[in-house]
């Protein structure tokens, strides 16, 4: 199905028509930073970035590029080393969170701008509006930070307020993972990207924020879905496509038995239909199918290093209204 933006983009007669850039937000999934078991180092992600960067720097040359990223080990490293020190109280979420949107899109950056010399690019700490009434605060599930034992954990609850749950044979802090709502820098993504910018933003799913009764905003202790947050953010710049960049090739039914077969063309119907994990591909299909639903635009899982065939949408998982 055309979408109504490229349709928009088109100029001209059917013969030699102009074809204005696509609009495209990739979303990089947490092994564009660090693959698995690896351990985090700075080098390590700097050189995983290096690699997305390669697979992008293909794609953006015509097109208006805007990247989100994960952010979840970076954030999790934060939380451990403000763990180790005792002097002052830790910093709260929002802010470790903006932490990281700096430092991974300042690789981004420089990655980028080495293969694209002269390509305009910028990184945009993005707080996202959620709901201080989303259902989400009242059962916390999304784990942060150290592992401690029962005794421990129970403690730490009791000083610090916080939710805790078990995590195998260990205890972990849970915060709320609350619906994005709305992207509160659109403006500013909108304005650079119609200035040639390839930007970076909503990294980790974007700084979790809200409003209170008096109106002024702050920042919440809660992990905003990056996928959900990527959605949201292709839905509300007018993108023409969505690509969820992960290290698979695409959606798999029946994924880790004999009859495993990846899906190559779906509809959002059939995708969220599927039995999907809620903590990898579960928001994944749920991002994709929310885009093609509400835009009627088309949205792609699959490899990070098959970006320029998923854009042609002759990989991954093309999912399509």
């Amino acid at each position: 199905m055309a979408s109504a933006n490229s349709e928009e983009r088109q100029r001209g007669g059917a013969a030699g028509a102009i074809i204005d850039p696509m609009r495209i937000v990739i979303a990089l999934g947490g092994n564009a930073l660090l693959r698995r078991n690896q351990p985090m180092t700075a080098g390590n992600q700097r050189a995983n970035i290096r690699l997305a960067c390669e697979h992008i720097a293909r794609v953006a040359p015509g097109n208006e590029v805007v990247i989100a990223h994960g952010n979840g080990p970076q954030v999790g490293l934060l939380a451990l080393q403000a763990a180790a020190y005792t002097e002052v109280e830790a910093y709260p979420l929002d802010v470790l969170g903006a932490q990281t949107e700096a430092m991974i899109g300042y690789v981004i950056e420089q990655e980028l701008g080495n293969l694209m010399p002269g390509q305009a690019l910028a990184t945009l700490l993005t707080q996202i509006e959620v709901s201080r009434d989303d259902p989400a605060f009242d059962d916390p599930t999304k784990p942060i930070g150290p592992v401690y034992d029962e005794a421990t954990a129970h403690r730490m609850a009791e000083e610090k307020g916080w939710s805790i749950k078990p995590d195998g044979e260990s205890w972990r802090r849970v915060v709320a993972s609350p619906r994005p709502q709305r992207i509160l820098a659109l403006d500013a993504i909108r304005h650079l990207v119609a200035h040639d910018t390839v930007v970076v933003c909503a990294g980790g799913g974007g700084i979790p924020a809200a409003y209170d009764a008096d109106g002024r905003l702050a920042g919440v202790e809660a992990v905003i879905d990056k996928d959900l947050a990527s959605s949201l953010l292709a839905r509300e710049l007018g993108a023409d496509l969505l690509v969820i960049a992960t290290d698979v090739d695409g959606i798999y039914r029946d994924f880790g038995s004999d009859d495993a077969q990846r899906l190559a063309g779906v509809t959002p119907d059939d995708l969220v239909a599927l039995v999907l994990p809620s903590g990898s591909m579960g928001p994944k299909a749920q991002a994709a199918a929310e885009f093609v639903r509400a835009t009627g635009c088309r949205a792609a899982i699959g490899a990070l290093a098959d970006i320029a065939a998923i854009v042609d949408g002759t990989a991954g998982t093309q999912v399509e209204a």
